[in-house]
């Protein structure tokens, strides 16, 4: 004991500690009570596949398959992984076996004077080197654990990174979908512009329409050509976006034109702890903390002895011949003890930046405790309100709707002629267009949601980085 306590006398002063930042209390979080839906729940893994869209399925396990994004997520997860067992062997004891052999002459002035001096001799020696570290004050137990924090870390990045790619396929997917239907749309509006055209033209032939009439029905028929086109260059740009992210050719090029699906995203009734465990960043937000933590501890233990235990087993002899003769045989046992004294600043400057690193991983922490419940609002209020206005204009589309079957029951009876008829039928037209183009806007805000939501993620206890 009287030992020990001059041991730890004898070490460099360790600098006051210094106070945390706060965590944010994510227990605390929840969305306003004006922000309801009427699906609840979390999102379920393989989210996706509830669209029932097999074109859609087959993208998704294409994109998991060759996506370069997720190939650079698990690389990084690879390195730390690597970190991780570097950090473990280089606890406890090593073992090593070595071979040499040393030519040597010695000074006939120096240390030994003749016979021995003047002399060429030749050293062999051959053996197991061992070395035991003893991590009495837990400097290597602490950055194991951070290497295994930070490894943990990415891979939730890894998860993320998935789920951040799925929800770029799908949004991809829906919006070359809704380019598509929205382009089918115009081009029945057009056929309809081009009827009443050709019936304007026929009625100033027989000068019962000015001219005026047929030009601007045509000029019409050309806006609508236009919009035509911008939506097949913004169709293409989007099928190369999705191939972007998918990282192949033949199934992107197998996408065929399908009817655009309801939403299915939810909210959960409360948020709180399991909005930890639902997002992947926090996760890694989090392990990032108990990293940088251990880190300190590790900085900690650097200003206390270390103790080692070197040792040699083997054959040592200047005489070559006699190299595995019994007496040519040696044991060293070589207890170390080393004292940091005085470093220079180094050990303060490390303890030091472990703080700052503590104090920046909770930042990152408590930003994205932030981020995740404002994505969260702002997904389910874009949700909200797109239903809402989904809503009011199906009550538009049935008033429009209704418009055009008392046209059509006049022009049956003969009561009102074709160009009322195709005049009628355009405001259908574009309110289909709306209705297409609110439907694109509640799919991407439905993934949107269910990405804030995790997107099927929880994280599992037994499911560690190195235990894999």
């Amino acid at each position: 004991m009287p030992l020990a306590l001059i041991l730890l006398a004898g070490c460099a002063f360790m600098p006051k500690d210094e106070a945390p930042l706060p965590q944010r209390d994510i227990a605390s979080a929840e969305l306003p009570k004006h922000i309801k839906l009427a699906r609840m729940g979390w999102p379920e893994a393989r989210w996706w596949t509830q669209y029932r869209d097999p074109q859609l399925d087959a993208l998704m396990d294409a994109a998991i398959k060759d996506a370069p994004g997720l190939a650079t997520a698990a690389a990084r997860l690879k390195t730390a992984r690597a970190a991780l067992l570097q950090q473990r062997a280089a606890d406890g004891f090593t073992l090593d076996f070595n071979a040499q052999v040393d030519r040597q002459y010695i000074s006939a002035t120096g240390l030994f004077p003749p016979p021995i001096g003047g002399e060429w001799y030749t050293e062999g020696k051959v053996g197991f080197f061992g070395n035991w570290d003893f991590d009495f004050w837990g400097k290597n137990r602490s950055r194991i654990a951070a290497a295994l924090g930070e490894a943990n870390a990415r891979l939730a990045e890894s998860a993320s990174a998935e789920q951040t790619l799925a929800a770029a396929v799908t949004q991809s997917y829906f919006n070359l979908q809704a380019d598509w239907a929205r382009q089918a749309n115009f081009k029945r509006e057009r056929d309809t512009r081009m009827a009443l055209a050709a019936t304007r033209k026929k009625l100033v032939a027989q000068g019962l329409a000015a001219i005026d009439t047929q030009k601007r029905v045509e000029a019409d028929v050309a806006a609508t050509e236009q919009k035509i086109a911008a939506l097949d260059a913004a169709a293409v740009r989007e099928r190369e976006a999705l191939r972007a992210l998918v990282g192949g050719d033949a199934v992107v090029d197998g996408v065929k034109p399908r009817a655009l699906p309801q939403g299915i995203g939810g909210l959960p009734q409360t948020l709180g702890i399991e909005l930890l465990a639902r997002r992947p960043d926090l996760q890694a937000a989090r392990w990032r903390v108990e990293a940088s933590m251990n880190q300190i501890d590790a900085s900690k233990a650097a200003y206390y002895p270390s103790v080692n235990l070197n040792l040699f087993a083997g054959f040592d002899t200047i005489s070559m011949t006699d190299l595995f003769d019994r007496g040519s045989r040696q044991i060293n046992l070589i207890p170390n003890i080393t004292l940091p004294i005085f470093e220079n600043g180094r050990l303060d400057a490390q303890l030091h930046g472990a703080h700052a690193q503590r104090s920046a991983a909770i930042a990152d922490y408590n930003q994205a405790v932030l981020n995740a419940v404002r994505d969260v609002a702002q997904g389910a209020a874009a949700v909200q309100g797109i239903e809402r206005e989904g809503a009011a204009l199906t009550r538009n589309h049935a008033a429009t709707d209704a418009v055009y079957a008392s046209t059509q029951k006049r022009f049956q009876q003969g009561l009102t002629d074709r160009a009322s008829l195709l005049a009628a039928e355009l405001p259908q037209r574009g309110l289909d267009d709306q209705t297409l183009q609110l439907q694109s806007q509640r799919l991407s805000a439905d993934v949107a949601l269910i990405k804030a939501l995790g997107g099927g993620y929880r994280a599992d206890p037994t499911n560690h980085a190195d235990q894999k």
